[in-house]
């Protein structure tokens, strides 16, 4: 695997998060689906905060979004210290769901609102990934 761009550890997995830490390392975004009104649901859990239902569904979203609204770190603190400026971003997925992200790949200064994103893979440990985007 290459080197991330950004520092990363290994994702601390729980029950309610272990499906979409799992589709992390196969390269795969999924997120939880109510099977009672067909939500989307960010950030992973077993029950929809939409309705309350406790049948939700993992299911595979695009990866594709566009900034919603970021910022750019200027000064970077612990493992972050030597990587600014780096952007910090909430995503608007496709499907309609919002992630707190950073975007890669790209040079902070020229990131915009709208800007069309997609999912790419960074490593975090010896078999994680975490998802982070880069401009399209």
């Amino acid at each position: 695997m290459p080197e991330p761009l950004l520092p990363t550890r290994p994702p601390r997995r729980n029950p309610e998060t272990a499906a979409f830490w799992d589709a992390c390392a196969e390269h795969r975004l999924t997120l939880p689906r109510c099977d009672e009104c067909d939500q989307l649901i960010w950030y992973p859990r077993r029950f929809c905060p939409f309705c309350g239902s406790r049948s939700v569904t993992m299911v595979d979203v695009s990866g594709r979004g566009s900034v919603y609204t970021f910022t750019i770190m200027r000064r970077g603190s612990g493992p972050f210290r030597d990587k600014a400026p780096y952007v910090l971003a909430y995503v608007q997925l496709d499907e309609g769901p919002v992630m707190m992200t950073n975007i890669v790949g790209a040079d902070p200064e020229g990131i915009y609102v709208g800007q069309a994103v997609q999912v790419v893979w960074e490593p975090a440990g010896d078999t994680d990934a975490v998802p982070r985007f880069e401009p399209v």
